[in-house]
């Protein structure tokens, strides 16, 4: 079982590695000051670290946090408009139904009415014999 691990973990090594590599190039650190600022360079969010530690511990910055609140109350107004406005498209009422019904009533009533007057002239029409 062991052998197992150990041959996994030769075998895995280089995939973690490249990706550790690849996510790497992601972040560009600069120090300022007593604290290091990190560029996002996929999403261009800049976070502000400290050495806390041992640990690398990084909060949005200011301006990046406030962008980011005001997204969010705009995608909860969203939400919420959304919702209200799934709530308001009720089912027709009893009342809308059978109004329908009557007019697709009437509709076919008088469609079948001109079937029955088409059919009528077939009737009293027929067609010459080609014989």
């Amino acid at each position: 079982m062991k052998a197992l691990v150990i041959t996994l973990g030769v075998f895995l090594l280089p995939f973690a590695a490249a990706a550790a590599e690849a996510d790497a190039g992601r972040f560009q650190l600069e120090k300022s000051g007593d604290h290091f600022v990190r560029l996002d360079r996929q999403t261009g969010a800049m976070s502000i670290c400290q050495d806390k530690d041992g640990a690398l511990v990084c909060r949005m910055a200011a301006d990046e946090r406030a962008a980011y609140e005001d997204e969010l109350d705009r995608l909860a107004k969203r939400v919420t408009a959304l919702e209200q406005n799934t709530a308001q498209r009720a089912l027709p009422s009893d009342a809308e139904v059978d109004r329908s019904i009557s007019i697709m009533e009437r509709m076919m009533k008088s469609f079948m009415g001109m079937v029955k007057e088409f059919q009528a002239e077939e009737n009293t029409n027929p067609l010459p014999q080609k014989t």
